[in-house]
Formats: structure tokens, sequence, C-alpha cells
């Protein structure tokens, strides 16, 4: 990953000492970045530079154009793995956190510059300024077009808050219940881009660093190796039902159900039959089935005043394994430990592609808080959203229990390829398009290239493809080899895909979809999204055929 801000050099001089221009450097690609070389070549096949220099006399326009030149780069230094993947001949935005990591970079710089500029310097500056805040303005803002806040008690959620006040938690957020969401929170005030959201001290922050002083760690630190993560998991079970817990109103506001995908029925499951989450999901469900019984009735025998039966049951155990995949956050700690952790308050915010918060991990040192900074402004009484990471819809189904609205960039359908031609070979012949080993799809309507050379679908994996189907021509090719190379590659994907369609249409329409319960709506709103991507790409492939 980049630097986090870019250098600011002092320009070009005039005869007279002042500045005739203004130079913007962004962080020189970091040696260590495995996506060093491909990032390379393509700011060197685009003409993009890391540094620019800006004229003091230039006019807006071109100084737009200048500053439009500058944000390609810094979307290039801000990829990653599968925005690379995807990413062609595109200029982006690749992603909202590839766009948001750019322009936030930019505008701090353009701050800097403000504040070490001359007179003349400042005018073109600023304009530049402005133009990136109405940039991450635009970013994410239909978000909350769907939008519906509700009347609701939430009395709980109030004593949270006033708890959390009385013990150093500074918030200009308030809850809200949104239809069809659930909690979340709202901007209490207009809230700028680097402003605070959020601040939670580090004393109330539940990690194992708060487990150490607990009876639970002082019981089982020398029991069977047991992990501090499991001894986390069994300190909730405990702690939801200690009325004399420093964090009971935290606990009061966790709901009895988190309804994620760990907890679907038998008809949900069904409902998910010929996709990839069907067997995921049983998986897991298997593994943490296994879990607890190699737990219990064990720790029961061994330790009854600590663990009761009627709190350690399997219910207790799946409601607290699920509190921790749908509510902990990775955080380094002030000791410089990095930890999974429960962060009272923080944990109401809602998650989006296009996230007001999206970098949060870290204790200031100065202050032992953790501090939510915001990457894109948010107004009051909108909604203020969190990144819960670089998630596909399926992780978030199975450990959070939704999916996010609008276009998600990770949702992808990994390619277990299987060619009868030489690995080592294949490599050879795509290695100047990608240092990938592991293929992929999304859907073909996020692609900005609809026809040749890649149909939107993505270069690497025709790159492989045709490398694997033996149908490569050498440039300058006839355009008839082409067309016939193409078609080959495109036949290939269609017998990938047209099947899996097949598997993934309803054998007819549900018309009590409505009424039926949280996890068949919420398995049969995954198949749909699957449908979808897949018949993108057949529909793709069967167009691209009919024009070739």
């Amino acid at each position: 990953m980049a630097a986090a801000a870019a250098a600011v050099g002092a320009g070009k001089l005039g005869a007279g000492g002042d500045a005739v221009a203004v130079e913007v450097r962004l962080p020189p690609l970091s040696e260590a970045d495995p996506l060093l070389a491909e990032k390379k070549m393509i700011l060197e096949k685009r003409n993009l530079s890391c540094e620019i220099q800006i004229p003091v006399a230039c006019s807006a326009v071109d100084a737009l154009k200048l500053l439009d030149h500058i944000i390609e780069a810094a979307r290039v230094v801000y990829m990653d793995e599968l925005e690379l993947y995807f990413a062609g001949d595109d200029v982006g935005p690749f992603s909202a956190r590839n766009e948001l990591e750019s322009l936030n970079l930019l505008l701090k710089t353009m701050k800097k510059l403000l504040l070490t500029s001359n007179t003349a310097a400042k005018e073109v500056l600023q304009i530049l300024h402005d133009e990136i805040v109405v940039k991450l303005k635009s970013v994410g803002k239909s978000d909350n077009a769907w939008m519906v806040v509700q009347t609701q008690n939430h009395d709980a959620e109030d004593s949270l808050l006033k708890w959390g006040e009385h013990l150093g938690i500074k918030s200009r957020l308030q809850i809200a219940y949104f239809q069809g969401a659930g909690r979340g929170m709202i901007a209490s005030e207009s809230i700028g881009v680097g402003d605070i959201a959020l601040e939670i001290p580090e004393s109330l922050i539940i990690s194992d660093e708060l487990l150490c002083q607990s009876e639970v760690f002082l019981s089982l630190k020398d029991f069977n190796n047991i992990t501090s993560e499991t001894m986390l998991l069994l300190w909730s079970m405990r702690e939801r039902y200690n009325l004399g817990s420093k964090f009971k109103p935290y606990f009061d506001t966790l709901p009895a159900n988190f309804n994620t995908g760990l907890s679907f029925g038998i008809d949900a499951l069904a409902a998910l039959e010929g996709t990839l989450l069907f067997d995921e999901i049983i998986q897991a469900r298997q593994h943490l089935r296994q879990q607890y019984d190699e737990l219990f009735p064990l720790l029961c025998t061994n330790f009854p005043e600590i663990f009761r039966k009627d709190v350690c049951t399997w219910d207790d155990f799946l409601w607290a394994c699920e509190l921790w995949y749908s509510n902990s956050m990775m955080i380094v700690l002030s000791s410089g430990k990095l930890s999974t952790c429960l962060v009272p308050v923080a944990g109401l915010l809602n998650h989006s592609v296009s996230p007001h918060i999206l970098n949060y991990g870290r204790v200031d040192e100065a202050t032992k808080s953790l501090k939510f900074p915001l990457s894109r402004p948010c107004d009051a009484g909108e909604q203020c959203f969190l990144s819960y990471g670089k998630h596909p819809g399926s992780h978030l189904l199975t450990f959070y229990g939704f999916l996010p609205r609008g276009d998600n960039p990770y949702d992808v359908i990994p390619l277990d390829l299987d060619t009868s031609a030489d690995d080592e070979d294949i490599t050879a012949q795509s290695s100047a398009t990608t240092s990938q080993t592991t293929h992929m799809v999304r859907g073909t309507w996020l692609s900005t290239s609809g026809g040749f050379p890649t149909y939107g679908l993505p270069q690497p994996l025709l790159t492989y493809l045709r490398a694997a189907l033996g149908c490569e021509v050498d440039e300058p090719a006839a355009e008839a080899d082409m067309k016939e190379s193409d078609k080959v590659v495109l036949e290939t994907i269609l017998s990938i895909f047209s099947p899996m369609l097949e598997a993934l249409l309803p054998e007819q329409d549900d018309p009590n979809r409505e009424s039926a319960s949280w996890d068949v709506k919420l398995a049969s709103d995954y198949k749909d999204l699957q449908r979808k991507i897949v018949s993108s790409i057949v529909t793709s492939c069967t167009s691209a055929l009919e024009n070739l």
C-alpha cells in the first residue's frame, strides 16, 4: 500500500523567485507491493505520472484536466488485486474504496499546498481543492435514496449512548431505525471529510487484553490449549447474563437473534441449492458444532460455577459466534497488538460499499481512544456508513446477515479452470498481462467495455483461455483469425456458464415470497444476485458471438 500522504513540491520558480507552477507528487509505489510491476506497467501504458506540474496561471478548465490526470494516477497507486484484475483499459473509478483513498490523498495534499503556497498559486489550488470536495460528495450519494427512517422505541440504545458518554465516548451520531435495514446511525450534524464522527475510549473496547482480567481467562488459561478467541466467545456467553457486568448496557442492546446465514433453516438452505454458498454455510455450521461439542459438556463438568448448563447451550454458543462474526473489528491497540475486538456503539454502524468511514483500525496512542474519521462528507440526518471490509455478498450474508445495496465490486465468481494445456506454458504466455493464478468473473455491467477486445469480461481470463485453448493470434493478424480465436474462447465460457444459469433459474415464480421467513427471503435475494451475474456473462458472450 502507498504511503498515507503525498509529498508536496515547491514547483518551478520564475525569474523573480515566485513559483510559476506547483508540483503535486503522489507517494512512490512501494517496492514491497506485490502488484508493483503491474501498476508500473499501467502507469506507463496510460502515460500517467505520479508527479505533475500545475501552472499557476493556467485556466480553471486546464487545471481540472490536470486534476483528472493526477486522479487517474492515484487510482492506480491505490489499486488492490481485484481492481487490477478487472481494470482492463478502464481508467476508473474502480471502486468506492479506491476512489475515496485517491481523493482523500489529494485533498490532504491540496490543503498542505494552500498553507504553504504564495497568493498567486492559491487561486488555482483552491479551484482544485473545491473540485475534489465536489467529487468526494458525489461518491455513494445514492446510498440514502432508499433510506426510510422509522419511528421506533430505542430506549436500550439511548441508554447505551448515555452510558458511553458518561465513560468518555464522543459522538456526532445518533441511533435510528431504517425500513428493511434495522438499526443504524445518522449524523446529528453535518460532518466533513477528516472530522471525527465517533471516538471510543480504549477502556471500553472488548478485547483479549480485557479478557486477561476475567475469571474465564484465569480458569481456562492452562486448560486444553484453549485459544484467546475461544475464551472470548465463552466470556461473551456468560457476560450476556451477568447483571453486574460493566458492559450490561451494551449487551442489553444486542439482539436475541442475529439472523445471519449461520442460522438459516432447512427451507433457506434448500433455496441456496445450486450455489457455492450452500456448501460454505453447511461447512461453517459443521465446524462450529464440532467446536461446541469439544467444549461442552466438558467445561460445565470441570467448572460448574463458571459454566452453567442453562447458559451454555448450542443456541447460546451460536449466538456468541454470530456476535463476534457480525460485530467484531480488527483493531491495533495502544500496546501495538492487532486484536479482534467488540467496540460498543460503533457496532451500530451499518456497512456500505460506499462508506463514509473507511479507515479506523488503530487506537490513537496520545488519546488512548479509537477514532472514526470520515472519508466522505455526511450531512445532518444522513445515515453514516462504515466499511466492514472488502467482502462479497456471500461473506456478508453468512456472517453478517445482509446483502449490501447497489453494485458490490467484490461479488465475484471464482473459476476452477481445467484445461489440457501445459500450466507452465500458460503462465509464461499470460504473464505479460497479470501475475494472477486464480481467475474469476463478475457482473459484466460493471465493465465500461462491452465489445471487442474484452466483451465486458476480464482481460486476464481471456488471455489465459486463449493460451490454454491454443488459439492465440500473433499481431498483426488477419481480422478473420482474430474473430475465430475469440469465437473459441467465448464458446468455452458459454459452456461453463450456460449450465450454471440453468441451475439457478427458478422453477416458477413464487407468489408468497414477500410473506416468506427472513432467511428464505435472504437466500432468495442471494440466488437472484448470482443469477444476475451469471446471466450477464451468458448475455455478453451470446451477443459477442452474434456480432463476430
